[in-house]
């Protein structure tokens, strides 16, 4: 099959005429300026330099936490004595808490109720 015949290539004749160019060249300076004077109109402020001086502002007292490393230890030594000790947290309603470690051993012991044993899962 023979290949089609295309029709020449078409191109403009014509570039955009000069006068045109040399009205919309102001047109669009004119429309940029009024736009820029329009936001400084909107927002007066925004151009204002508000750079921070050093050294930076410190926050006035009273503090939340005077000393956060201290607070940290304290916590850290509050925690692990809980921990690692027996105690009654409401001994009206029998509510307490041993040692971990013997929680551990407890429980390796005697195993939890209604944990699936190593012969159970092999099934």
């Amino acid at each position: 099959m023979p290949e089609p015949t295309l029709p020449p290539a078409r191109y403009e004749h014509s570039d955009v005429p000069a006068r045109r160019a040399l009205v919309a060249f102001p047109a669009i300076l004119f429309a940029i300026l009024i736009t820029v004077l329009l936001v400084r109109w909107i927002y007066p402020g925004a151009a204002i330099d508000k750079r921070l001086t050093l050294p930076l502002p410190v926050d006035p007292a009273p503090r939340l936490q005077s000393d956060p490393a201290g607070d940290m230890k304290h916590f850290l030594q509050t925690e692990l004595g809980r921990l690692n000790s027996a105690g009654w947290d409401d001994e009206a309603k029998g509510d307490g808490h041993i040692a971990i470690d013997d929680a551990m051993r407890r429980i390796a012991a005697s195993g939890i109720a209604d944990w699936p044993t190593q012969e159970a899962k092999a099934k």
